[in-house]
């Protein structure tokens, strides 16, 4: 999964809810500025966290995917994954 967006987003939503709430409490510009800056930096590095945890459960997940992956069989009973002998089976016939 693409995980490199996240912490954009999840910047850009804190955000958009910090901006809302500096116009409805009508806060001065120089306090809602360093309060939007603040916000910012916090919720980069909170999206940032977030992204390594979701590229860490992806990886475990495809990694398990693989392993479980070795084990199919086709329908005449021959592993999926046979590591190339397919040139070898067709000499045999």
């Amino acid at each position: 999964m693409n995980t490199k967006s996240v912490p954009a987003l999840v910047t850009l939503l804190a955000g958009f809810i910090a901006c809302v709430a500096g116009i409805r409490a009508h806060m001065e510009v120089a306090d809602f500025l360093i309060m939007l800056l603040i916000v910012l930096i916090v919720f980069y590095f909170l999206g940032g966290v977030v992204r390594m945890i979701l590229d860490m459960n992806f990886e475990t997940k495809q990694e398990e995917e693989t392993t479980d992956g070795e084990a199919l069989q086709t329908d005449d009973g021959e592993s999926a994954v046979d590591g190339g002998d397919a040139d070898e089976d067709a000499g045999e016939e």
